[in-house]
């Protein structure tokens, strides 16, 4: 198994030519540069934000880049032939319908402004959206990736309806639920990814187990800025013997805010990188640094965040290190036997 060190920079990236992939709903290129550290050629995007696609731009130099829906991008009839003989279609349909923090059933179906493309738009169909983009390319292989919430209670029916889809359109599925702890990656980040092929290749097997890396062998060594009264004077009152994992844990008054808000000690492996919220330093009770995010999420060191906030970008999108692992076992198992 192929290892992948959360310490990098964009320069250390080089071309095995194991394949040509093209990325929908890019987001910051994630993926993309994790199909790179696997020794893939990433071609091209499609993403919506034109702040977060000009991020991509910056770093991923892509050779196809369409900053548009990807419900446009599906009836575009001027694409360029080299789309249509991919190796991969990778795809991360925004997923917050489907998180179990978020309103999940009370906001399938519904129209509204989400932040991905600050855009009024559907977020649970574009899945679907993304499948109509498989059927239009035909890539070899398609990997998309989601939150774990998609394949938990009433989600399920879209789960269903997402393997028919692909079923119809000539694809054999597997559904892989994986956590990045175990990938090379210093976060607890859990995701589902449905990976399919229309080459009748054998069953993939993913099964990873490199060891966690807790957070005090990864995090910044300068201090972050200091917490907020409120929060430092939470922080501050907790013995040298407690660990409470969030804000919430950590009050004493019996109140219950903060539990989005989580504490990160040297001896734990950090939990799931979110776009927004408080992320603090156990050890010196101070905000999260830049670094500690970069490294966190296994951005390269030199990754330029432009205009963006690096919580953000890191938060929205896959670890590379995460799809490194798993682009290389598509390429060992799959690809590589021609």
């Amino acid at each position: 198994m192929e290892q992948f060190s959360w310490d990098w920079a964009l320069s250390d990236l080089k071309s095995l030519h194991r394949g040509k992939v093209f990325s929908v709903f890019s987001c910051g290129g994630g993926s993309s540069m994790g199909y790179k550290r696997a020794g893939f050629d990433v071609i091209g995007n499609v993403e919506i934000d034109a702040k977060v696609n000009a991020c991509y731009v910056e770093n991923l130099r892509p050779m196809y880049n369409y900053c548009e829906d990807a419900r446009v991008f599906a009836l575009r009839e001027d694409l360029p032939a080299e789309l249509y003989d991919l190796d991969i279609l990778d795809g991360s349909p925004p997923c917050t319908t489907f998180s179990m923090a978020g309103l999940r059933e009370k906001s399938w179906g519904k129209v509204k402004k989400f932040a991905e493309g600050r855009a009024s738009q559907r977020l649970d169909d574009l899945f679907f959206v993304f499948i109509d983009i498989v059927k239009k390319l035909k890539p070899k292989v398609c990997i998309a990736e989601n939150v774990d919430g998609l394949v938990k209670g009433n989600a399920l029916c879209y789960a269903e309806q997402i393997l028919l889809a692909f079923r119809e359109a000539g694809y054999s599925t597997q559904v892989f639920l994986l956590n990045s702890r175990f990938m090379d990656t210093p976060q607890k980040r859990k995701r589902v990814f449905f990976i399919a092929n229309r080459m009748k290749y054998g069953p993939l097997s993913l099964q990873f187990n490199r060891p966690s890396i807790p957070f005090g062998d990864i995090r910044s060594r300068e201090s972050g800025k200091p917490a907020g009264p409120l929060y430092k004077e939470i922080l501050n009152s907790l013995s040298v013997k407690e660990r409470p994992r969030s804000i919430c844990e950590a009050r004493k008054d019996g109140k219950s805010g903060g539990f989005t808000n989580p504490i990160v000690w040297d001896e734990s492996v950090c939990p799931t990188i979110t776009a927004k919220g408080l992320f603090f330093r156990g050890h010196d009770k101070t905000l999260f640094t830049k670094s500690d995010f970069i490294r966190v999420a296994t951005f390269p060191r030199d990754y330029n965040f432009l205009s963006m906030n690096s919580q953000y970008i890191c938060g929205m999108c896959v670890p590379p290190n995460m799809m490194a692992h798993i682009a290389s076992q598509v390429w060992h198992q799959w690809l590589k036997i021609k």
